[in-house]
């Protein structure tokens, strides 16, 4: 448990610092935000002294002797400590030679500083102090904001560190006594009271109460729980006491599992964010040649030097690729928050981004469509039911599970078989006695019971449909999506279920082997498919499938060949994950639209292809734009949070 408590709250961090790893790496947002107060106080004094003040507004503070030099001061104050920030980020972009938005954003404030300080020292009057004080302020707020924003976005990691408790209640020899959660071992019991949180997963040794497990699984109803029951870590008790006998902890537990995959989703990124951080590179080498052609032609029409140095501080400013940075990776980071929140683990970011174009659903039939318990309906006479009960009596199957239990609620003795062996897809054998035992299918709705190859009975075992499963394939159809189902069963079960369910389309009589081909076979009908099932043995359809969805994934988080995993066992969350899948693809071409459209306009603006017609963007402006269309992004992406699945 000491390992897991580490990976805890090194999950814990990651969630914090996932996105600040780089273009904030290093930097908090307080830090933005007090140098923005300071940055903004200096901007006062600095802009009555400042061209600007002067031409624009004819207005000049009180002039005494040295009061240039004073300015400077000033303005060596907002770009030495208020734009520290920016000049040791672009520092390290430039050393992984990923030159990006803080590369533009030192570029455009040094060349602001070099040009006032030199023009100042050298006896001149021109400078670009205040359009650099004004730059640092603006992007200090802008970067706050967004830095806010993604911090907000990453609540579904935060929130899952914060559901375990700190200690647990255990018994030990008679007594109770309170541990620190590392200290806890598998097979301790603890004392859950009332209100208290569940410290481990586990099993109800005594008592009985109603367990709230909304933050992990998404239900909103309490779930009672009995003797016997398993309870989740960081479930909240109701009422009642419980003592829980704890099954599992460390990295294997059903939080420590969530909480992986939502770190590895975040961490993840998708074809969309890919692409925008390679648009976010290319427009960055834009700027900077955009920026020094900007110079080079103003500077050679006869434009004097301040001019000249203005314009392409404007093009690096307005060309700053932050929204287009932000654009993708803020929804992404939100989507996946909203999936944890209604019980969607997402895996691969690209499963979720893709899943809007799905057009058809292929459900296993067993534990999805149906309840994965079984029950014996009718057998033609207990000598078949007691051989049945006799040969299953070691497996693990539901079915034979249900021959099991009945054979023993009817107290019948049960015979001791040998040479057990399962039939994949079909059944089971054994020996008893002298005779080979045949329990299994053969293209009936009855399972059979066959003596030496002669039949002699049969057992009818049936699971019943779900209550929940009409109402998500009807929700799936009325979005226009096609709904199959694949079973094992024979055609009249596969019919009767099909019919009951309104599915457009059954495949009856199918082997786990060949599950994977009949995903095949509704991709060669150009369907995108995703595949629904419980993972036991539908790994190669899942992988295969163009979206796999795990449902009723209990505390077996871990299923590898799944894109997204459902906590609860309800296929009515089937149509949740297109629903967000939508809205994450929406916002994130929106996002891509607005940022990229933004420069397309912006950067030849900021160049002064217009300035024969009187329309200049001065350095300042362009900051406020370029800043504004970042928190637009940002505002963008926080709106998808309050959509209903």
């Amino acid at each position: 448990m000491a390992h897991d408590h580490a990976h805890h709250q090194h999950v814990r961090h990651n969630a914090s610092t996932a996105h600040d790893a780089g273009t904030h790496a290093g930097h908090h947002a307080a830090d933005f935000l007090r140098k923005f107060w300071i940055a903004l106080i200096l901007c006062v004094p600095i802009f009555f002294y400042s061209e600007m003040a002067l031409m624009v507004f004819g207005i000049r503070g009180p002039e005494f002797p040295g009061w240039q030099y004073v300015a400077l001061a000033l303005g060596s104050i907002v770009y030495f400590y208020c734009g520290w920030v920016f000049l040791q980020s672009a520092y390290r972009e430039m050393r992984a030679k990923l030159p990006g938005m803080m590369t533009l954003i030192a570029i455009a404030i040094t060349a602001a500083y070099a040009y006032s300080a030199f023009s100042i020292l050298t006896g001149g009057e021109q400078e670009l102090l205040f359009e650099l004080a004004s730059l640092i302020t603006i992007m200090l707020l802008g970067h706050w904001i967004e830095m806010k924003s993604v911090q907000g976005a990453q609540g579904a990691l935060k929130e899952l560190s914060k559901l375990l408790p700190d200690t647990a209640e255990v018994i030990r020899g008679g007594t109770t006594e309170i541990i620190a959660l590392a200290a806890l071992r598998v097979g301790d019991v603890v004392l859950v009271k009332p209100g208290a949180k569940v410290p481990a997963d586990g099993k109800v040794m005594e008592g009985r109460s109603e367990l709230n497990e909304s933050i992990i699984t998404g239900e909103s109803k309490p779930v009672v729980k009995h003797v016997g029951d398993t309870v989740i870590a960081g479930s909240v008790n109701g009422d009642g006491g419980l003592k829980v006998e704890i099954t599992t902890i460390g990295e294997h537990t059903f939080l420590a599992g969530v909480m992986r995959l939502v770190a590895e989703a975040q961490a993840s990124k998708s074809r969309l964010q890919i692409l925008s951080d390679r648009a976010a590179y290319y427009l960055t080498i834009i700027a900077i040649i955009g920026g020094g052609i900007t110079f080079g032609a103003w500077f050679m029409l006869g434009g004097d030097t301040l001019t000249a140095v203005e314009r392409m501080v404007a093009v690096l400013v307005i060309a700053c690729p932050h929204a287009l940075g932000l654009a993708v990776p803020l929804v992404a980071a939100i989507s996946t928050t909203m999936a944890a929140r209604n019980g969607l683990l997402v895996k691969q970011r690209v499963s979720l981004e893709g899943a809007h174009r799905i057009n058809a659903v292929l459900f296993d039939k067993t534990g999805t469509l149906t309840e994965a318990t079984f029950k014996v309906l009718s057998f033609s006479s207990l000598e078949a039911l007691t051989l049945a009960a006799s040969v299953n009596v070691h497996s693990e199957h539901p079915i034979a599970r249900a021959m099991v239990e009945e054979a023993r609620n009817r107290n019948l003795t049960l015979l001791e078989a040998t040479d057990f062996e399962r039939v994949p897809g079909r059944g089971a054998r054994a020996r008893i006695g002298t005779y080979h035992i045949f329990v299994g299918t053969k293209g009936g709705d009855d399972i059979v019971v066959e003596k030496d190859g002669k039949q002699m009975g049969t057992v009818s075992v049936a699971d019943a449909i779900r209550l929940e499963s009409k109402a998500a394939v009807d929700a799936l159809k009325e979005a226009g999506v096609r709904v199959a189902m694949i079973t094992g069963d024979s055609e009249a079960t596969a019919k009767k279920v099909a019919g009951e369910l309104g599915l457009d389309e059954y495949f009856a009589r199918v082997l786990p082997e060949d599950k994977v081909k009949k995903v095949k076979e509704l991709q060669g009908r150009g369907f995108k498919v995703a595949m629904v099932g419980d993972g036991v043995n539908d790994a190669p359809a899942l992988t295969q499938a163009d979206l796999g969805v795990a449902i009723g994934a209990g505390t077996n988080v871990a299923i590898e060949s799944a894109g997204i995993i459902l906590v609860k066992n309800d296929p009515r969350d089937i149509p949740k994950i297109f629903n967000l899948s939508r809205l994450t693809y929406d916002k994130m071409v929106q996002n891509l639209f607005w940022a990229t459209g933004y420069n397309v306009v912006a950067i030849p603006l900021a160049a002064g292809v217009l300035a024969y017609k009187g329309i200049i963007l001065e350095p300042w402006l362009a900051a406020v734009f370029m800043s504004a269309s970042t928190v637009i992004v940002a505002v963008n992406a926080v709106l998808l949070g309050r959509k209903t699945l």
